[in-house]
């Protein structure tokens, strides 16, 4: 038995090492993989593809929703109601740092990934490469990839020129893209814009950390 115990704790203390390991490679990555993403992103918003550009009132609704907290947080974020599992910089690295993402391990080296982008890059930056990688679902040429073309493809105008309501509309879809319905009135997609709504007018609040889906913002007739 004590064997088998000591066993166990060599084991254990290998997977931390290699998980480490394999967090530490996304750090590494990051800064190497900074300079080409800091261009990419200054050039979005000079083109007028940045958080700023969304307009102020607009950028407020998608930080209360998507990241309450990531003006201060350095990649990571464990505490903030609302806030889920994965912050904007962990979103964004997902995309920028994997060609195809695998859930579970795959989640060490994007940590990493996303502390060594908050290392080198400036929160517009990587606010700047979020929006532009943002899956934004169907289209009316398939599918749409990048917040402000989502904007343009289904409302034919820029985000700040939006109204709060379309705003929000494009904001609902991101935790389910292939599931919600921009182009047609979505039972599902309504329900989750009326708690976003709510959210915003702060009329509830997340039970949580990981009330992404704003139980904490229900109503009785939501499904």
């Amino acid at each position: 038995m004590r064997r088998i115990f000591k066993f166990t704790g060599v084991l254990l203390g290998l997977l931390i090492i290699a998980a480490g390991a394999y967090g530490g490679k996304g750090y590494w990555d990051a800064l190497s993989d900074a300079p080409q993403l800091g261009q990419r992103a200054d050039d979005l918003i000079a083109q007028g593809r940045g958080g700023a550009s969304l307009g102020a009132e607009h950028l407020a609704i998608l930080m209360t929703v998507e990241d309450p907290n990531f003006a201060n947080h350095s990649g990571v974020d464990f505490s903030t109601s609302g806030a889920g599992a994965t912050t904007i910089t962990q979103s964004a690295s997902k995309r920028l740092a994997f060609e195809k993402f695998q859930p579970g391990v795959g989640k060490i080296r994007q940590t990493g990934y996303a502390m060594g982008l908050e290392s080198r890059l400036s929160k517009d930056q990587i606010l700047a490469l979020w929006l532009e990688t943002l899956e934004m679902g169907e289209g009316p040429e398939g599918w749409m990839t990048g917040f402000y073309k989502a904007s343009s493809a289904i409302y034919g105008r820029p985000p700040a020129e939006l109204s709060n309501s379309e705003f929000i509309r494009l904001v609902a879809v991101l935790i389910a893209p292939g599931s919600y319905k921009l182009r047609e009135n979505d039972t599902a997609l309504n329900e989750r814009v009326g708690r976003i709504e709510r959210l915003v007018a702060g009329t509830c609040a997340p039970e949580g950390l990981s009330d992404v889906w704003l139980e904490g913002c229900r109503q009785p007739s939501d499904s």
